[in-house]
């Protein structure tokens, strides 16, 4: 059975305990190889970050990958997931399409010390 997510597509096996990805594991791969984080991907599924990381971890596990990076190459070199051909056929055609994935900063603000005084060895000691 194939289900399609964005840009990506998925080949899921129904059957418990057979090879391949359930449903919301190959929902979560989809988002997370479109880029999206796991709290992108709760959102956008209507489950906590730490039911997504779960999901995740299980695809991993059959998959036998340690990292998002890895599970998704896997998955698309045993062809369980696939980017649409629409996609890469405008990312061949437009080649700024890699600045329109961008992705800007999540944190903005810039970190500031803990503590006031700053200490310094070699000032206020009579032993210096």
């Amino acid at each position: 059975m194939q289900i399609t997510n964005g840009n990506w597509q998925a080949k899921i096996n129904p059957e418990r305990g057979s090879l391949g990805f359930t449903r919301t594991e190959a929902m979560d791969m989809m988002l997370l190889a479109a880029g999206s984080t796991y709290k992108e991907i709760a959102k956008a599924t209507g489950r906590s970050p730490e039911t997504v990381r779960g999901s995740l971890k299980k695809g991993y596990h059959k998959l036998g990958v340690y990292k998002a990076a890895g599970a998704v190459a896997e998955a698309m070199k045993r062809g369980w997931i696939a980017p649409l051909l629409v996609a890469l056929l405008i990312s061949g055609i437009n080649p700024d399409a890699e600045a329109l994935r961008h992705r800007p900063p999540m944190r903005t603000r810039t970190q500031v010390s803990a503590s006031r005084v700053v200490g310094r060895r070699d000032t206020g000691s009579l032993y210096a």
